[in-house]
């Protein structure tokens, strides 16, 4: 009678790491399974990217998308943030700067699911009344010894109640996003589903509205006050791909967030610059600029 295998003889276990560690409501959008700090400021942390996804693979499934790789980093810096200089769950993280340039060469979909490598070096870590407050890194993403993407992140942080004061008493309970409207056809934006699209036309063909559906699985993983960091990057991604689709698919971002874009009025969205292989995408709110991101692409 055949013996049962022991523990010890089966492939290495893998979980997730705890989806609040990442601010991510849904395992499912965990990407993260485990780090370690190498050094003074320097951490590793390793990850698993699924072959099909909702957003972030491409629809034939032969391909990650450039933002799986900034969710990744993001979800990256958010941990160690965490484990390693001990900011308390329930802290509010406020992106300021995210540049990230990927190289899609490496970004092929195979026979088993990516397990990416996430090198971080932090820098300019900022206390205030003995907690921290913010902080800059570095990344630098791996697959199978490949590097896949280089990135530079600037945010800062701040406990609950210094968040509702700076919110001045908005809450997901008390702030709504108005009916979404009609988007852009969705191989206008390089989307497969129309569900995906962010951007609703103005009659001008570089400008448009944000569409702000909080009903979106992943943009909005769980409830918020704000429009977040990452619709307004993938805004960027969809506006570079409408104005100027024969440059090739967007693979790097360089974002600037000046603040808020809050979710009960409208976000436009204007491709006001191009420049060398780049497109300067800019978003704004009551006249105020929210949020600027130069988007490269690679050719196709």
């Amino acid at each position: 009678m055949p013996q049962p295998r022991q523990l010890a003889e089966t492939p290495s276990l893998m979980a997730t790491v705890p989806r609040q560690f990442v601010h991510r409501a849904a395992v499912a959008e965990t990407f993260l399974t485990d780090w370690s700090r190498k050094g003074t400021d320097r951490f590793s942390v390793s990850a698993q990217w699924p072959r099909a996804h909702g957003l972030h693979v491409s629809s034939d499934r032969s391909a990650y998308e450039p933002l799986l790789v900034v969710e990744t980093i993001r979800q990256a810096g958010t941990l160690i943030a965490h484990t390693e200089y001990d900011v308390p769950l329930g802290y509010h993280f406020v992106l300021q700067q995210f540049e990230v340039d990927t190289f899609p060469e490496y970004l092929t979909v195979g026979p088993i699911p990516a397990e990416p490598l996430v090198e971080l070096d932090f820098f300019d870590v900022r206390y205030r009344g003995g907690r921290p407050a913010g902080a800059r890194y570095t990344a630098e993403v791996l697959v199978d010894g490949a590097r896949v993407a280089s990135a530079r992140v600037a945010f800062t942080c701040v406990g609950d109640s210094v968040y509702r004061r700076l919110r001045g008493g908005r809450t997901p309970d008390t702030v709504s996003a108005p009916p979404v409207p009609p988007g852009l056809p969705a191989d206008a934006v390089g989307r497969a589903l129309a569900a995906d699209v962010v951007l609703a036309p103005t009659g001008r063909d570089d400008r448009w509205q944000l569409r702000i559906d909080t009903a979106h699985p992943v943009f909005f993983d769980h409830p918020l006050d704000h429009a977040p960091g990452m619709l307004l990057l993938e805004a960027a991604r969809q506006a570079a791909w409408a104005r100027a689709a024969k440059a090739g698919s967007p693979a790097s971002f360089h974002a600037v967030f000046h603040r808020y874009a809050e979710l009960d009025e409208p976000v436009w969205i204007e491709a006001v610059e191009e420049r060398g292989t780049g497109i300067r995408i800019v978003a704004t709110q009551r006249e105020s600029t929210v949020f600027e991101c130069l988007v490269g692409a690679v050719a196709e």
